[in-house]
This record gives C-alpha cells, structure tokens and sequence, in this order.
C-alpha cells in the first residue's frame, strides 16, 4: 500500500513528541534513544504497537503501515550489527571528504593563480564594454561566458592544474557550469545562436547608420519599426550591441553659456510658460536658444532655432559665424515664412540672454502677434527640452570634422530633417517630431 504524505498540522503535532529527531510529509526521523527503547521492550514480548503508543506516538496518525514498517527494519539491523548498528550517522558524516589543511606549496599555488586571474580580468574589463548608472558611475562587469573562457584562458596559459574548481570560486562561477560550457553539444548550440545573432547584428547595424546618425538601443528599436516594419524586443537590442561592441554616443553635459549683458533699453518678460512644456496642442508653446558649434581649426559657428514644445519638432533655424541680434531675427523670419499653423495664443518662451531682451526682436515677435515668455535668471530647467536638444544635436553630429561655415551648415541642414521627418521619440508614441504633428492635427 502506499503511504500517505503528513499534512503541516500532523508534522507539527508529531514535531512535539521527544523521541521525534525530524519530520517531513513523506517520513519520520526517531532518535537513537527511541530505536534502543523499542528493542529493548520488543525482547520483552511486547508489540510493535503498544511500544509506539506507550511513548505517546499516535500509531493511526504516523500510519500503520509505517510503524510496522520502522519495527522490522530495526530489529533487522539489530540482528546483524547489535544495538550500536541502530545509531543514525548521517548526522557525522555527509559522504563528502573534509577539509584539510593545505600545505605551503599548495597555499602558494592558489595564491599564485588567483593573481593571473585577476590580471586577465583587469585586462579584460579595459575593453570598451561597460554599462552607464543613472547617476554617471560606470558599473563594469563580466558576463558569465566570459568568464568561462577567462577561466579557460588563465588554466591553458599558466598551465595551472587542479585549479579549475578554485578559480570557478574566485569568479563566482558554478563548476558544473564551466564543464557544461566546453561540451561538444554547448559548443554547438552556441554556433547556431551565434549564427543567428550575426544576423540580427546585420540589420541592427542598418537601423544603427541609418542616415548616418549613430543610435542607442531605443532610437534603433524605432527606427527598425518605422523605417524596416521590423519589431525587436528592446532587451534583445541592447543585448546584441553589448556583445558585438555597438556603441552610442554617450551624452555629455553642456558647458555653462556666457550671456551677454543687457543695456537698460533691454525688457525682460514674466515667465508665463512655469514649466508647462505640454499643453496638448501642436504650435501654442515654442521654445528658442542658441548654442554654439566648435569645428575644425579652432573655429566656431552658432545654431539659433525654434522649437515646438509638443511635438518637438524644429519649425525654424540659423547658423551663423557671428552672435549677432541677426541670427535671432533671421529665425523668427523664417518661422514666419515657413509655418502657418501656430494657434491662437501661441507664445514664445526664452532666456533672458541679450537677443530675447532686444527691442528688436521684442518688436518682431509683437509684430507676428506671438506672446513672449523667459525662464528665471539663470534657471536652465525653465527651458529644458530646448537644451536637451542642443545636447542630442552635439551627440549625433559630426560638426567637428567640418572644414568650413558651408559644411557646417550642409551637416545641419541634413541632421533637421533626419530629426524632423526619421527620428523616432519614445515619448511621441515612437513617431519624429513632424509625423507625431500630424497626429496631433488630425485627432484635434
């Protein structure tokens, strides 16, 4: 017959009687004393029964089947090895080896190992192969493969043996696992993802220089969606680029910008943008800077543009050699000529630097009947998808490899329309900036 499994409540009331060592859902471990008590009380003619019951064991409760079951294989034992064979030793031995103390040569041996593997991983870990936290501290380290074949590596090169299980420790790495990763059948499973992955790679790297605008994993994943129709789960993304070593501009703090100084015939205006860069509506809050743009030979050019601040999308531009109150201007002209679908209400939100301040421009922005907003002195978060613009601008460009204002200005042109029309925004429900307009036009 088969035995029953204990409930929690049988374990727990079984748990409380002395003579119980342990007690599991599938068996009862009883202590050495109760072993010799039931022997010694069988000899005298009792039963297997009433010596259970008389020690307070609920025999319906174990199971009848168990009792008399534990009562032969004792008295078993007892026949053939006497009252010391009943005596459990599983508790003083594991069936493992101890642990012994390692000689000198053995202590220097280890010693020794440990150092090369940890010079073959410092050396490893100077590869560009690392991953940025939020707050700008880079947190390096070793996938598991890695250090399968760094093991591997150290093992062949210093001709280590019977290190195998200490180096395994040393990583952090099982054993077992480092055996399984050099079979025949591992090595093959891993030529066909490997295979497989190149694949992926091929068209990950054609969404990567699509335009010629480098990417990170989100900017591919929407650029494969709304340029090839292909749909890749964003882990599977990062993690073909950190195996084959594709990696984005990291983005990199703006220096602080001088403000020219106003004269007193400069007017500042309230802030009446406090922060509400969404207001649901395309062409209501537009956001302008300028910024500068350092090239070849020591040269430098600046970018002034108007942005949409609901769907990011750069409605005008300039690029100028000189910081003028032109380059302010220019833009505002060619916003006007260019957009005819600003809103009623639609403002202008600022810096208080020395082009927004100007009566000239101040006169032009009354003119084309746009209200005027600035940030608080000094407050960059006031006008910060602005500057965050300036920051993905500098980051995919390659405006420091031009020779001339004619290249610069080639290199901007070709960037705004990538930005514009093929640059996907998480944000804008994976659409550019022009296209997400549109929808927002459409549902209006």
């Amino acid at each position: 017959m088969t035995k029953r499994y204990l409930s929690e409540v049988e374990q727990k009331q079984l748990a409380c009687n002395p003579y119980v060592e342990s007690v599991t859902e599938k068996g009862i471990t009883y202590t050495d004393e109760f072993k010799r008590h039931f022997i010694a009380e069988n000899e005298k003619g009792k039963g297997t029964r009433e010596i259970f019951e008389e020690t307070g064991l609920d025999v319906d409760l174990i199971g009848l089947d168990r009792v008399i079951s534990s009562g032969k294989r004792w008295r078993k034992i007892y026949r053939e090895r006497g009252i010391n064979g009943l005596v459990d030793t599983r508790k003083n031995h594991s069936g493992r080896p101890l642990e012994r103390e390692l000689s000198l040569e053995e202590k220097y041996a280890r010693l020794e190992a440990k150092n090369r593997i940890l010079q073959a991983e410092n050396e490893l870990l100077k590869r560009p192969r690392s991953t940025r936290k939020a707050d700008g501290e880079e947190k390096i380290e070793l996938i598991t493969e890695q250090k399968f074949l760094l093991i591997y590596q150290t093992i062949e090169k210093y001709k280590l043996k019977q290190m195998v299980k200490y180096l395994c420790e040393v990583v952090g790495v099982s054993r077992s696992g480092y055996y399984n990763y050099f079979t025949e059948k591992a090595k093959q499973n891993r030529a066909v993802r490997y295979q497989a992955d190149e694949e992926v790679k091929a068209i990950i790297l054609k969404a990567f220089h699509f335009r010629r605008r480098k990417k990170g994993a989100r900017q591919i994943k929407m650029t494969l969606e709304n340029q090839y129709g292909i749909t890749y789960n964003l882990k599977r993304i990062r993690r073909i680029m950190k195996k084959f070593d594709i990696v984005c501009p990291i983005r990199k703090a703006n220096p602080y910008r001088r403000m020219a100084k106003a004269t007193k015939e400069h007017r500042t205006c309230l802030n009446l943008l406090q922060r509400q860069f969404k207001q649901g509506v395309a062409g209501k809050v537009l956001l302008t800077d300028i910024t500068y743009l350092a090239y070849k030979h020591g040269k430098r050019a600046y970018l002034s543009t108007i942005k949409d601040a609901e769907a990011n999308e750069i409605l005008a531009y300039e690029v100028s050699d000189r910081l003028t109150i032109d380059i302010a201007l220019n833009t505002l002209h060619k916003l006007k000529r260019n957009h005819n679908y600003l809103t009623k209400g639609a403002f202008i939100h600022s810096d208080q630097g020395f082009h927004y301040t100007n009566p000239q421009f101040q006169k032009l922005v009354n003119k084309m009947k746009l209200g005027q907003s600035m940030s608080r002195r000094g407050n960059c978060w006031d006008n910060a998808p602005q500057e965050s613009f300036f920051g993905h601008f500098k980051d995919e460009t390659n405006i420091k490899n031009c020779e001339t204002l004619e290249e610069v200005k080639q290199e901007v042109k070709s960037y705004m329309t990538y930005y514009n029309h093929y640059r996907g925004q998480w944000a804008l429900k994976k659409m550019p900036p022009a296209k997400y307009r549109q929808h927002l036009l459409e549902s209006a």
